[in-house]
């Protein structure tokens, strides 16, 4: 068995995943290479920094040089993933395959397309769109690099999260600092529907699970998460943590799609508007008798989520 100085986990991206794998690793103690566009490093990493582009597989080889387990947690911007995250996938597989290591992708449940309410990984690839079809593409494409023998991978699937650094999700600045505040948090769809939340350090953890684990590689596994509750639910307890008096407006579809006719983003956010107009129940029994159940629960995630919004507004002043 490898020393743990010898092992070296490559993390492409340092959005919300990335640095959540990151942590994880961290707390392990183990050798850490963060990678992204910028080289740009915070002073609150811990791990090395260096600066490629996944899209180019020389880059990529050179960042994954002497790697152990890559994650693949690159996100393109979210009105760009049909044009640069299949590039993105290539350069990171020719990447990990080059340095002979296991390949750990975080995604998401796009690729399910209109699903029906309990999600399982047994479920066929029904992409509706540009961005949800690409998932499926990109998850395609591992599948098939792991099944030719190119690389040996895994692939870890959330639900929307939520946590440190996750400011652009449906969880994030349009919720937490809102709470904050006292003004009303703004979600979209209908409320009071069952929808399933991650903390993103549960995700974090999961990846660095499946990348330990050699009966993880050649399946996808979905994240254990918190219990699902409705997203109202979800949001009083934010509120709760916060010592505000909730508030919630919602932001009708028929809005979205409208303005999605003028803004790239928004148009890809309606495409997967059928996510907030219908339950959404993720399963990760499946991960749970493998490898056990290691979801924070919402109070406790909520908790540590909101204490890190309130530490950026104390940076901030």
């Amino acid at each position: 068995m490898e020393r743990r100085e010898e092992r070296l986990h490559v993390v492409f991206g340092t959005g919300a995943l990335g640095l959540a794998v990151e942590r994880e690793l961290a707390r392990r103690g183990e050798n850490t290479r963060l990678v992204n566009l910028s080289g740009r490093k915070d002073p609150s990493w811990t791990a090395e920094v260096v600066k490629a582009d996944a899209a180019n597989p020389e880059d990529a080889k050179r960042a994954c040089s002497g790697a152990t387990v890559v994650y693949h947690c690159a996100q393109p911007p979210y009105a760009q993933w049909p044009e640069k995250a299949p590039p993105v996938m290539r350069g990171i597989v020719e990447g990990a395959s080059a340095a002979g290591a296991k390949l750990i992708y975080g995604d998401n449940l796009y690729l399910y397309g209109r699903a029906p309410m309990l999600l399982v990984e047994t479920l066929p690839h029904a992409g509706v769109g540009p961005n949800t079809r690409t998932r499926a593409e990109l998850a395609e494409m591992l599948t098939t690099a792991h099944e030719e023998g190119r690389v040996r991978m895994a692939i870890g699937r959330g639900s929307d999260f939520y946590g440190p650094h996750a400011r652009t999700s449906s969880m994030g600045e349009r919720v937490i600092p809102n709470a904050l505040k006292g003004k009303a948090a703004q979600v979209l769809g209908d409320p009071d529907l069952p929808h399933t939340y991650t903390f993103i350090d549960d995700f974090g953890k999961a990846l660095v699970i499946l990348g330990e684990r050699d009966e993880a590689l050649g399946e996808a596994w979905h994240v254990p998460s918190g219990e699902t509750r409705t997203t109202r639910e979800f949001v009083r307890m934010v509120f709760d943590e916060a010592d505000r008096t909730p508030k919630l407006s919602t932001l009708p579809g028929w809005f979205m799609r409208a303005m999605g006719v003028f803004n790239p983003t928004l148009r890809a956010v309606g495409e997967v508007l059928y996510q907030a107009e219908n339950p959404w129940i993720m399963d990760a029994s499946k991960f749970v008798r493998q490898f056990g159940d290691i979801s924070t629960p919402h109070d406790e995630a909520i908790r540590r989520t909101v204490a890190w919004y309130r530490e950026q507004v104390t940076r901030s002043d």
